[in-house]
């Protein structure tokens, strides 16, 4: 499968590549990586895999090396709405795998598939960063927190029936715990 960046990423590369030494360009793998992603509708095939590591003077494989080791990167076609859960322990121990549950029946799909117009993908990843306010999931670039399976299928339906859901704390918390507002 081939790859080309868009005249318009080609020119946010232009940018990202001033910010690293010329000897030091691999050190752009991830924002490329990201980039080339987003061109992509939210996956790395191994044309866009080869386009970074040319652009960088890197092994193909360096680069797959990297895109495999971070759960941000898909390596295989999302959804339109990646749903990603956090199941570390914080999260779990609020109630992540109800949160699972909840997707999976909601959506009719099990953990790492697609449904079957395309529109949602499931997968359960790594902290997330979000403890404090557990358990939480990402959707694209939103974290939803301080869910409960109630507010995860409002969640999902807005997002099945073409609304923006509300991110940020389904609480309506605006601090966390022992922060100043």
């Amino acid at each position: 499968m081939s790859f080309v960046f868009s005249q318009e990423n080609i020119a946010k590369i232009t940018e990202i590549l001033k910010k690293y030494p010329d000897d030091r360009k691999a050190s752009a793998v991830l924002p490329l990586l990201d980039l080339a992603q987003r061109q992509n509708s939210g996956w790395l095939n191994h044309g866009a895999i080869a386009e970074v590591a040319s652009l960088l003077g890197m092994p193909e494989m360096r680069v797959y090396e990297v895109a495999s080791f971070y759960t941000m990167f898909n390596l295989k076609p999302v959804g339109k709405y990646h749903v990603q859960v956090c199941g570390t322990i914080p999260c779990a121990l609020r109630g992540a795998e109800e949160i699972i549950k909840t997707c999976q029946d909601k959506l009719n799909i099990s953990l790492w598939q697609t449904t079957a117009d395309g529109k949602f993908s499931l997968s359960e990843v790594e902290c997330l960063g979000a403890c404090v306010n557990a358990p939480m999931m990402q959707i694209n670039d939103d974290f939803f927190e301080d869910l409960t399976p109630k507010s995860v299928e409002q969640i999902l339906d807005d997002l099945k029936s073409g609304k923006l859901p509300k991110y940020g704390s389904q609480t309506g918390r605006q601090c966390s715990k022992g922060m100043p507002c």
